[in-house]
């Protein structure tokens, strides 16, 4: 009948008849099992001899396992590997080729180990044409590829040089050393930087570029360092950035305390003894200038990723301690010493010199100070926990009065003792072995390291039924949460039913990143052109940061109280039901 789901008679006695040869095992499935099988064995074994670093035989076995699929691109580069690590560079070369051919699994890497292979069999230009195509591709990293032995060979070709910025910028006058440094750090961000969708154009970054360049003549040191720094800036990622390390002078001499930036203002939280009597002091004004004045002035030269409002909270108290920044940017007048007016614990207001030295220059990942410093937490008899062991990578503790597990995760890297993927089965096998009806992830203070390694904890929590329910497991972030860390508290607010509390991160859910340093030939000058789109929440979601549902944004009563608005908050929240 028209319109009738039935099939033509026709096709049912043929699909009978077929249906007969189908159930009947034959014995080409039998072959083809046995097939699957062998290759199984057969990679398993290739894996084996490579992990064993049996190169030949490991060699042997990769072009048996891509005659078998030579579709995967990782079997083409584990076969170019053998080869490589074997000396039979130009047997490597067309392995990675293919690998190349096939997009993966990384195809400046490809490219870049095809270089390596050419150099090493003495086919010089060959290899410089593979290292040009590995740059224009984006190898990430100038100083690996000029610090790697293969290219011996190559470090005395001028294209060699040119490629990876060697410029002698010794004998190079002021100006001219300042333009190279320029023109290298714009090349790099074309090379790299605009591999990923930016929010400005090339030619608007060019105009930017041409600015610069002609102002220099006109600029201080200082001012064409803020002036690099700005251009970083303008490409609107957060890892993007003239590094406040290295060996420029500009960044070898700080204050000697450290600030933080409450909702009530400015305020030293750690300090060289010598500046202990400072310690919970608000800081009002700087040369006469109000501090907050000064700490928006700053924001220009934060990198952030998506114009995030709260990273330069976090960024603006650490560059506050530069006094030469400060002067170079017209706030102070010093480039030595400051005077601070602030309000001590009393109340009681007064002056007080600072003077910058060079004893600890950089302390951004030395939580929470450096070990000879004092800080205020030590004030306040028993630290909260949010404040007890900040230079831990990670650790966890059981709150029996409120069946909660407290774990500060503070850094997405391994610890020596303990790697992150071992902690995470012992954190979770203790959550399954005793009465715990909250978990709770402190993340405030975890600025980054390494995504891969925190995939155990968020793999763990989606399978954990115990625990992964809404108003059992809990997230705190906040400004400093950043990096590998954002990424992590994305992927567990998509995959998970977590409650977050605290303030907002310091990056958005979908960010530009990765660091490969470049050291400009004429400054010393330490930057970063970010090249990888890190898009781990959803490809719509176009927040500035991960909010928290539990708003609590960090004030000094708090903190001189030793509250942990947060954790109350946490804490607090009803049970599930």
């Amino acid at each position: 009948m028209p319109g009738s789901c039935a099939l033509p008679k026709f096709m049912m006695l043929c699909l009978a008849a077929c249906a007969g040869v189908w159930a009947m095992p034959s014995r080409a499935s039998a072959q083809e099992a046995s097939e699957r099988s062998s290759f199984a064995e057969l990679l398993r074994e290739a894996e084996t001899k490579t992990a064993a670093k049996e190169w030949k035989e490991a060699a042997h076995l990769w072009a048996r396992v891509v005659q078998a699929n030579p579709v995967n691109p990782e079997f083409w580069n584990a076969l170019g590997d053998a080869h490589s690590q074997a000396a039979d560079y130009l047997a490597a070369v067309p392995a990675y080729e293919k690998a190349l051919a096939l997009g993966g699994p990384l195809p400046a890497k490809a490219a870049y180990n095809i270089a390596r292979c050419q150099a090493l069999a003495g086919k010089k230009e060959l290899a410089l044409q593979a290292l040009e195509r590995a740059l224009t591709l984006g190898f990430p990293s100038l100083g690996f590829a000029a610090r790697d032995e293969a290219f011996q060979s190559l470090r005395q070709e001028p294209r060699f040089k040119k490629m990876l910025g060697l410029t002698d910028a010794s004998n190079m006058p002021r100006v001219e050393g300042w333009r190279s440094d320029l023109a290298l750090l714009a090349r790099e961000a074309h090379r790299k930087g605009f591999n990923v969708h930016r929010s400005v154009t090339r030619e608007q970054f060019d105009a930017k570029v041409r600015e610069l360049h002609g102002a220099i003549p006109r600029l201080t040191d200082g001012q064409v360092i803020l002036g690099l720094m700005k251009l970083m800036v303008f490409l609107d990622d957060g890892h993007t950035a003239v590094l406040n390390f290295g060996e420029n002078p500009f960044f070898r001499s700080m204050l000697p305390m450290q600030f933080y930036w409450f909702d009530e203002g400015l305020f030293v939280i750690s300090a060289d003894p010598k500046h202990k009597e400072l310690l919970g002091a608000q800081v009002l004004e700087l040369d006469g200038r109000p501090a907050l004045e000064v700490l928006e002035a700053l924001t220009p030269y934060v990198n952030r990723d998506r114009g995030n409002p709260v990273w330069p909270k976090q960024r603006t108290p650490y560059m506050l301690r530069n006094l030469a920044l400060l002067q170079a940017a017209g706030l102070i007048k010093s480039s030595g010493q400051v005077t601070l007016t602030v309000r001590d614990l009393s109340g009681a207001m007064r002056s007080v010199v600072a003077t910058s030295d060079t004893t600890q220059p950089d302390i951004w990942n030395t939580l929470p100070n450096p070990p000879s410093w004092v800080n205020f937490a030590s004030t306040l008899g028993t630290p909260p926990l949010y404040l007890r062991s900040m230079n831990k990578r990670y650790w966890f503790e059981y709150l029996p009065e409120h069946k909660a597990v407290y774990f500060q995760f503070n850094s997405v890297l391994d610890d020596e003792k303990e790697p992150l993927a071992s902690f995470t089965e012992r954190l979770f096998q203790f959550i399954g072995q005793n009465d715990v009806g909250k978990l709770i992830i402190d993340m405030r203070w975890n600025n980054g390291g390494n995504t891969a390694l925190s995939q155990p904890l968020v793999r763990g929590l989606i399978g954990n039924r115990k625990i992964n329910q809404r108003g059992k497991l809990f997230v705190i972030i906040g400004r400093r949460t950043y990096s590998a860390a954002q990424n992590t508290a994305t992927y567990i607010e998509r995959y998970t039913d977590a409650i977050f509390a605290g303030e907002p991160t310091g990056s958005s859910p979908n960010f530009v990143g990765e660091e490969s340093l470049v050291v400009l030939p004429y400054s010393k000058l330490v930057a970063n052109v970010s090249h990888l789109f890190w898009q781990s929440s959803w490809p719509q979601d176009q927040r500035i940061w991960l909010p928290p549902h539990l708003y609590t944004p960090p004030t000094f009563a708090d903190f001189r109280t030793g509250r942990d608005a947060a954790l109350d908050a946490v804490l607090s929240y009803p049970p599930a039901f």
